[in-house]
């Protein structure tokens, strides 16, 4: 009998230490085929602001505010720059109406009456010139003073200088404009187009715009306030990229590469994991920073590595510690195009 209980007992203990060998097997097999990492989750922030001087009339978001991309944030006062683009208008208008007019030339009309012109100054000349030939007979036989012959040669002189211009103006009619003037015209014309464009620029950068999709975070202007251009009205939290930074040390930088698939978990939603990819690994080493929770010593050399995730609930926040799990058993893919194609794949 006691024989029997030995046996037992042995057998017993073999098969508790077989059990034991194997879920230390299996237990150090998960961890050779998957290794986690911890960090810190990360986004793009942007500082946001008009491109131009003035009042803000209206500011239309609020701090937590969910923005879409193009979604008009706050306005300048717009008067001001409408009335510039209004003035630059009339002067382009102006501008052109004078280029054309270099361009097709002067009219047959007015051509015709330079012409006439030339005419009536030819008979002025001769009438003039009869008129002193007999004053000038009348002083010759001392029938009229010097005086009267002197103010018929006056009005001759001044009938010829007459006819002179009159020619004159006729041939520059004939020859049309000038190249030169042409040019002139032609740059003023593009010098207030650019003047209106660049006006109209103004006026747009006088809308502040979101530029990408996000959450505003900080709301620094009110409406009332003059800001300068480009001085920060808004600070914008990107919701696309979100990624989780992460350490590498150098001696475990040959088990990380660009595609390794990758599951992130959060303190906050304890069972609830966010697929993502490593989609960066910095080139250059750096000492790790002392606000990453590794078991490491700090002083060690690491490479900073992104490992791009989806949170189609807006639940992961900026600076949440983050556990990543790297699959390294898992087919490497090539890094997706952007993250939200790699989204909206299943």
């Amino acid at each position: 009998m006691k024989k029997k209980i030995l046996i037992i007992v042995i057998i017993g203990a073999l098969t508790a230490g077989l059990a034991l060998a194997y879920w230390r097997w299996s237990h150090n097999n998960d961890q050779q085929r998957q290794w986690e990492l911890y960090g810190n989750m990360d986004i793009r922030e942007v500082d946001l602001g008009f491109g131009v001087d003035g009042p803000i009339a209206q500011v239309l978001v609020e701090e937590g505010d969910s923005v879409e991309a193009g979604q008009i944030l706050a306005i300048l006062e717009q008067e001001p720059f409408l009335d510039a683009v209004q003035a630059v208008e009339a002067t382009l208008k102006f501008a052109e109406a004078r280029m054309t007019e270099g361009i097709h030339g002067p009219r047959p009309q007015e051509i015709e009456r330079a012409r006439a012109a030339v005419q009536g100054a030819e008979a002025t000349l001769a009438n003039a010139t009869l008129i002193h030939s007999r004053r000038q007979r009348l002083v010759d036989e001392r029938a009229a003073s010097e005086e009267v012959a002197s103010t018929t040669q006056a009005d001759r002189i001044v009938a010829e200088a007459n006819l002179k211009k009159a020619r004159e103006d006729l041939a520059l009619l004939l020859e049309g404009t000038r190249h030169e003037q042409k040019q002139q015209q032609h740059a003023e014309f593009e010098a207030q187009r650019a003047n209106l464009a660049l006006l109209r620029y103004r006026l747009s950068r006088a809308t502040l715009k979101a530029p990408n999709a996000g959450i505003i975070r900080t709301r620094i202007q009110e409406p009332g306030a003059v800001v300068t251009a480009n001085s920060p009205v808004f600070t914008l939290a990107l919701t696309d990229p979100l990624w989780c930074r992460v350490y590498v040390d150098e001696s475990d930088l040959g088990k990380v590469r660009m595609g390794m698939p990758a599951r992130i978990t959060t303190d906050s939603y304890p069972g609830k994991s966010y697929r993502g990819w490593v989609g960066y690994i910095s080139p250059v080493a750096e000492f790790t920073p002392k606000a990453v929770e590794t078991p490491e010593l700090r002083t060690n050399l690491v490479y900073q590595t992104r490992v791009y995730t989806c949170d189609p609930d807006q639940e992961l926040r900026l600076g949440m510690p983050a556990t990543v799990t790297l699959s390294l058993h898992e087919e490497v893919r090539t890094a997706p195009a952007s993250l939200s194609d790699y989204c909206k794949t299943p």
